[in-house]
């Protein structure tokens, strides 16, 4: 067994029992609002990343508001976008199940997605359109899955379309994972059908890793599907370390 997982898991467990006291104290305290969520959620998931190991790296400027969309390797994100700016996430219905991440998502005020169910995706699209009206920037993970980091899946642009309708600037982000002992980022993705708790405990027991967040600039688009397509390829770019790609440029300039 080893002990930097043991070590981690019991900082972990005593992390979340404290942000989830501070949560209840906080809501009996004021009006339970997005905006409050959204600042606990940001303030717990700093406290308990720091107290891990787990180094962030923030380049480019996080949105203050409108939507937000991300390539998606775990169930780290959780814990990592949380870090990087103030959101509200939607993730898919089963997240809001799992030990430790599904109740830090919950109080955090996540939206959930049965994405089997084409009522549950209407449902959500009602709720980030009311969400979109307000101060905190809504995130989303297009692919509508988890993957190894090596492609970049196509985008699902249903999502996308309270914001394009509305007139509401979209920004892409990019997430990357660095082991410090030059393991592949692949080693921390949680994608296919690996098991979730046996995959954690692999986690805590491995090497530090630097988790990369990387902002582009927000753009408002003329429909959804125009959305998707942009930045995908943005974030694909971002990923390979490249400028975006002229198919992406082209796309922004027409929707501009």
């Amino acid at each position: 067994m080893s002990f930097r997982a043991v070590r981690r898991a019991v900082t972990l467990g005593l992390v979340l029992i404290y942000c989830l006291m501070r949560a209840i104290v906080s809501r009996l305290s004021g009006p339970d609002t997005i905006e409050r969520r959204a600042a606990w959620n940001h303030e717990s998931t700093q406290t308990a990343l720091k107290l891990l190991g787990v180094r962030m790296k923030v380049t480019g400027t996080p949105p203050s508001r409108g939507l937000v969309v991300a390539n998606h390797l775990s169930y780290l994100e959780i814990l990592v976008f949380g870090a990087a700016f103030k959101c509200a996430l939607v993730s898919k219905t089963e997240v809001s199940r799992w030990p430790l991440f599904g109740t830090l998502a919950r109080a955090g005020g996540t939206l959930f997605i049965d994405r089997s169910s084409r009522a549950s995706a209407e449902s959500v699209t009602e709720q980030i359109a009311e969400r979109l009206k307000g101060t905190v920037p809504v995130l989303f993970f297009p692919e509508g899955t988890s993957t190894d980091g090596s492609k970049l899946l196509m985008f699902h642009s249903r999502l996308f379309t309270p914001a394009a309708e509305a007139g509401i600037p979209v920004t892409a982000a990019a997430v990357r994972y660095v082991p410090d002992d030059g393991s592949p980022e692949e080693t921390l993705c949680w994608y296919g059908n690996q098991p979730f708790l046996p995959h954690v405990w692999r986690t805590l027991g491995g090497p530090n890793f630097t988790a990369e967040v990387e902002f582009g600039e927000p753009q408002i688009y003329p429909d959804r599907r125009t959305a998707a397509r942009a930045t995908h390829d943005e974030i694909e770019a971002m990923r390979s370390g490249q400028q975006v790609s002229e198919s992406a440029e082209q796309l922004l300039a027409s929707s501009s």
